[in-house]
């Protein structure tokens, strides 16, 4: 449908029906010149629940702005949020995934019930990101993403401060090594304000994969939510969406594996979550895109990680933004034949042609962004492990680890809460492997975040020499000897299930292989003994989540029947 516009042609079609809708528009101050105008969705995520997403009203006041002057109606509709960070280690975390798909269900519901010739999607918190993609892609009208921005550091004693040192400060207060005051101190000043949490954590690498996927504005990734240039950018991109619109350009035009393998590059030349495997799985899904997990391997083994960036750098979102951000990535990639320049952009531009005026190499004055034959690592850090454990695959963050190889005994642990006091109370012990399981998908269900005993871990000085597996995920924050994301998942009867305690494992990221050194003899008398636990929740959202969802390795996505 062009410019002719899906509303006027439905009602045309509906006949008799035609002047009741039409009323209902007049009752919100249409005038009659109003329906040759497209509709123009403006999906708005703002919320008090997290300062992700307390600073989005004036980005989508702004965005409004735009539709109106520049010749379109905008039709206002919220999306929910949940607050990874404030949600961690409870039972809310259990809820973070799923709002992923709610907020899928938003956009596609909205989109569609009210017939929107296109929609501009503002978010912030980490899950605001995939589900609203995944949503747009459904819909399939013209559509741009705006992201809500990053978060400014805090500071204390001269240093950058962020979420991550408030859960890294727990788990050295456990051990000793840091006092009750100063732990207050870090709580105190983290968080000065709005905005995502500041590292190349979840939000931000969505952000960045949706910039090189082509849905979002060139720089607009990594602006800080506080600063001008955000609200600047958020009503160009209403303009950009509006010229979509008459252009009759689409989200799946737009999305093709091409472009999904741009994403994935970015996402490893910068050192991004775990959670993107994840997240960009469902987007592949949802965009009817062939895309497996074994593609984040062959892209891992090509492209170098370039980016100083934390969990496992050094720096914050708001200082690559200053260095050059993701289009000077992306020229990098592109010249070394790395990025598939000649996919289409939601400016009606190519790759290539939006990265022209890009300089080929750097800014000297920083090292934040670093030259391909200077990278930090030569390949990629989201490597994908397989092996007895984990036969459809799993995920390791392998950067910033002196040694990604390790054997040790199973420490076993069926739920969070009992992990976290193992390292709080000392008891777990250098050459030690974790397992936390009964946290995938299903079991959790809603595939909750480790990052309380990662941070713990790392709080405790065991980052490099504790092992920890888990088929739940891990925050964008996280670094250490971590493996995510195993599937199948205990809850269905996966190998993970039939862990003993004390069980030799093997974390081999060289090898790509996360293996259980039992006989096979023994494990098929485990598995005889093996039943499955009873279902956590049995009536609402997160009943309906365990029931219908995919195991992690398609994307734990809800419709892949």
């Amino acid at each position: 449908m062009t410019t002719t516009k899906r509303l006027r042609s439905a009602h045309i079609t509906q006949g008799a029906a035609r002047a009741p809708n039409r009323s209902m528009y007049y009752a919100l101050g249409y005038k009659e010149e109003d329906f040759a105008k497209p509709m123009v969705g403006v999906a708005n995520g703002h919320s008090t629940i997290t300062p992700c997403n307390s600073g989005l009203q004036r980005l989508a006041d702004a965005a409004i702005e735009a539709i109106e002057q520049n010749g379109g109606n905008a039709q206002v509709f919220g999306t929910p949020t949940i607050s990874d960070g404030m949600a961690m280690g409870t039972e809310g975390m259990k809820y973070s995934l799923v709002s992923r798909e709610v907020i899928a269900d938003c956009v596609e519901t909205c989109v569609q019930g009210q017939w929107m010739d296109g929609v501009l999607v503002i978010g912030g918190c980490d899950k605001n990101m995939p589900g609203g993609m995944m949503g747009m892609l459904r819909a399939n009208v013209p559509s741009i993403y705006v992201y809500g921005g990053t978060i400014l550091p805090g500071r204390l004693h001269g240093k950058d401060l962020n979420i991550v040192s408030v859960f890294e400060a727990v788990g050295e207060n456990a051990a000793g090594r840091m006092s009750a005051s100063e732990l207050k101190q870090i709580e105190l000043h983290a968080i000065p304000g709005p905005g995502s949490c500041g590292g190349m954590y979840t939000a931000n690498t969505m952000s960045s994969a949706f910039e090189a996927m082509g849905m979002s504005l060139p720089y607009s990734s990594t602006m800080a939510n506080v600063h001008d240039e955000k609200v600047a950018s958020a009503a160009e991109s209403a303009r950009v969406l509006l010229k979509a619109i008459e252009l009759d350009l689409k989200p799946r035009d737009i999305v093709t594996r091409q472009s999904l393998e741009n994403a994935v590059s970015v996402v490893m030349a910068t050192g991004g979550s775990t959670n993107a495997v994840l997240h960009i799985l469902a987007i592949a899904h949802a965009a009817e895109v062939e895309w497996s997990i074994d593609d984040f391997e062959r892209v891992r083994r090509k492209v170098p990680v370039i980016c100083d960036l934390k969990p496992s750098g050094h720096y914050l979102a708001v200082d690559f933004h200053r260095a050059g951000g993701v289009p000077q990535v992306m020229k990098l990639l592109l010249n070394a034949g790395l990025l598939n320049g000649d996919c289409m952009t939601i400016t009606g531009k190519t790759m290539a042609q939006t990265l022209a005026d890009i300089p080929d190499v750097p800014p000297a004055d920083q090292t934040i962004i670093r030259p391909l034959d200077k990278a930090l690592y030569k390949e990629g850090h989201l490597a994908i492990l397989k092996g007895n454990l984990s036969p459809e695959g799993c995920v390791a963050k392998i950067t910033g680890l002196k040694n990604p190889v390790m054997t040790g005994p199973a420490r076993v642990f069926d739920d969070e809460e009992s992990a976290l006091a193992a390292i709080l109370k000392g008891q777990i012990k250098a050459g030690d492997v974790m397992v936390l399981r009964y946290l995938g998908p299903k079991g959790g269900p809603g595939m909750p975040e480790m990052l309380a005993p990662t941070s713990a871990l790392i709080g405790a000085g065991l980052g490099d020499s504790v092992g920890l597996i888990t088929d739940g995920r891990f925050s964008g924050g996280t670094w250490g000897m971590v493996v995510g994301h195993v599937a199948p998942e205990a809850a269905v009867g996966g190998y993970i299930a039939l862990v003993h305690e004390g069980d030799s494992i093997t974390i081999d990221a060289h090898q790509h292989l996360l293996q259980l050194n039992v006989p096979e003899d023994e494990i098929a008398v485990r598995r005889k003994a093996w039943k499955a636990p009873a279902p956590r929740y049995t009536r609402g959202v997160q009943a309906k989540f365990a029931f219908n969802c995919s195991t992690a390795s398609t994307g734990a996505v809800l419709d892949n029947f």
